[in-house]
Formats: C-alpha cells, sequence, structure tokens
C-alpha cells in the first residue's frame, strides 16, 4: 500500500525529476488539464477536481514525509498538481495562453510563498505539504481571475 501513495505523491514519478520537482508537478497538471479542458471540464470542473483528490493527496503526502523521514519531501508534488489545478478555476477561458499564465502565477505563488501560506505551511503533516500549494493556488487564481476580466489571455 506504501507504494500506491509513493506513486500518488509524486505524483506518478515526477517528483523524482532531478531539476524543480515541483515545477515538473506542476507541468504535469498542466499536461492534464489541457485534454480535460478539450473534452469539457471548465474553470469550476478543476477546483472540483482539485478538492476531490485532496484527502488523497494529504494522505499520500503524510505517508510519504513519514517514510522518508522529511517534513516536506521534495518528491511530493501532488500538492503541486492540486494547486496548479486550482489555479486553473481562477481562468475565466481556457486557451494556451490561460494555461501558461496559470503554470507561472503558481510557480511564482508557491516560490514566493506571500503571508499566509508560510504559517500554512508549519500545520503538521500531509495538510500542511499540501494546503500551503492550495494557497498559492488560490492567489493565482485570484490573479488569473481578474487577468481575464481585463481580457489579458
Amino acid at each position: 500500500m506504501k507504494r500506491f501513495w509513493f506513486l500518488i505523491g509524486t505524483w506518478f514519478g515526477c517528483g523524482y525529476w532531478p531539476k524543480g520537482p515541483g515545477t515538473a508537478g506542476s507541468v504535469a497538471a498542466i499536461l492534464i488539464a489541457w485534454p480535460l479542458w478539450k473534452l469539457g471540464v471548465n474553470d469550476f470542473g478543476f477546483v472540483l477536481l482539485s478538492l476531490v483528490a485532496l484527502w488523497p493527496a494529504i494522505h499520500a503526502a503524510g505517508v510519504v514525509a513519514v517514510e522518508t523521514g522529511r517534513k516536506d519531501p521534495q518528491i511530493v508534488v501532488v500538492d503541486e498538481v492540486l494547486g496548479q489545478w486550482l489555479t486553473l478555476g481562477g481562468a475565466t477561458r481556457l486557451n494556451w495562453r490561460s494555461l501558461l499564465f496559470a503554470l507561472a502565477l503558481f510557480r511564482l505563488f508557491d516560490i514566493l510563498k506571500p503571508p499566509p501560506i508560510r504559517l500554512i505551511e508549519r500545520v503538521p503533516g500531509g495538510a500542511g505539504i499540501v494546503l500551503d500549494d492550495m494557497m498559492a493556488g488560490v492567489y493565482a487564481a485570484l490573479v488569473m481571475f481578474m487577468m481575464g476580466r481585463f481580457n489579458l489571455y
């Protein structure tokens, strides 16, 4: 069962990418979002997808953290996937430009960690690992929404 949770936590191995595993997880989320969008998944669908996957992501992140003995292992990238999909929830329309802006904005907020993201990061276990990225996704979604209202993508 641990292998299953490692598979989810590392998002099917993306977390093992040698340079920038978080970015690899975000890119994987965008690569999955593209065909889902083509199949009709809209902004609300991406928010729903990230919320449905929240508990399994928290559990997987917690298992990987315990097994590796690290508070927030770099190999856990399922949090980036959920945060990236949450970011897409703020898009007023989806196209290749909005997908690229969503990727850039989410990574920016995930790296900079403006308040209260750093505080959320202190929550113990898998919840702290995942919820800080969800908050970064909320910030990025708000910027995506405003950019969309001004027809910037």
